[in-house]
């Protein structure tokens, strides 16, 4: 998907679920086109590094090992640290302080892990959101909810999407009924942007009821930044979602879905029951590969003509969405 602006967006971004980083091991992972390690120290928190040695250039991200709070090099056992400095050269009692790895802050919770990036290696000017701390008007109680991974997750690898286009679904009423088999048509009865998230509140008519502005269903929705979208539902559905796209390089995207659904009154297990987790699989988490059907094939239209009732969201989230991009668009060589 060819876009007017850059891959390498300024921001919050999924990498995957907290069960993916075991205690002591190295993950490797590749976004924004760079190689990159993931560790989870003896201590239990997560690191992200650049993925390259900067002795010979191997990557610790395969084979590499955890001591300490460390990274060790799988070729020569060289050490780094969680602030991307040399903290041992076997066989030699110094340092090397003038080279370092690229550190990527980390925030995991409620079972995911996001990373921060900034094109130029700026720091975080903003906090993640909580998952489940967000809506403070829909009082929740994250013990109240089934584990979101593995049974309510789900990835797509490597898709020719762009995260602003993922986003551009938010204020989107009518692609439900073509592309979601939905009876009715939502209405998007509010929206606000503020400097780091674009905010809705969606409502789904109540066909039983004669009043045209009966809503069967409310989605309280947050944008946080370009890497995703933290849904709450209030009414006949009463679960919370994240829908997260990371670009892994100038074309190409990996997509995160996860579902919090409310535990069956009386069950305190953090596994789904079968029931539960059929009826999840094929009410909601079918949607992602709807959407993706899309979007594999579709070609960016910078001047859309828009339905009157979704013109203004729209644009207010274009508008907004240009202010995560802090380098320009990569030109074709």
């Amino acid at each position: 998907m060819k876009v007017p602006f850059t891959w390498k967006v300024t921001g919050w971004f999924m990498i995957g679920w907290s069960a993916e980083f075991p205690l002591g091991e190295t993950r490797p992972l590749r976004y924004f086109g760079e190689d990159l390690v993931a560790y989870r120290d003896e201590s239990g928190e997560i690191h992200v590094l650049t993925g390259h040695c900067k002795h010979l250039g191997a990557h610790i991200g395969h084979g590499g090992k955890v001591v300490g709070d460390c990274v060790e090099c799988p070729f020569h056992g060289w050490r780094w640290g969680p602030d991307g400095r040399n903290t041992a050269i076997p066989g030699e009692k110094r340092v090397n302080r003038g080279l370092r790895l690229r550190v990527y802050p980390v925030n995991e919770q409620n079972g995911c892990v996001f990373m921060w990036h900034h094109p130029e290696g700026a720091p975080p000017n903003w906090a993640m959101p909580d998952v489940l701390g967000l809506f403070p008007e829909l009082t929740v109680d994250p013990g109240s909810f089934y584990r979101p991974y593995p049974e309510f997750s789900r990835k797509a690898d490597g898709e020719p999407v762009h995260p602003q286009v993922v986003l551009e679904n938010g204020p989107d009423s009518a692609h439900f009924r073509y592309v979601h088999r939905a009876t009715v048509t939502p209405r998007m009865l509010d929206w606000n942007e503020s400097e780091h998230s674009w905010t809705f509140l969606t409502g789904w008519p109540d066909v039983r009821s004669a009043d045209p502005d009966a809503m069967a269903m409310l989605i309280h929705a947050h944008m946080f930044g370009l890497g995703g979208s933290i849904s709450a539902f209030e009414g006949s559905a009463n679960h919370r979602l994240i829908f997260a796209a990371t670009p892994v390089d100038d074309e190409t995207s990996d997509l995160f879905y996860s579902i919090w659904w409310p535990k069956l009154p009386g069950d305190d297990s953090d596994v789904p029951p079968p029931a539960v987790r059929e009826r999840v699989e094929k009410q909601f988490l079918i949607t992602v590969w709807d959407d993706l059907s899309i979007w594999r094939y579709q070609k960016y239209v910078e001047h859309p003509a828009l339905s009157p009732q979704d013109a203004k969201p729209y644009m207010s989230l274009r508008q907004w969405a240009t202010r995560f991009y802090d380098v320009p668009a990569e030109t074709p060589a």
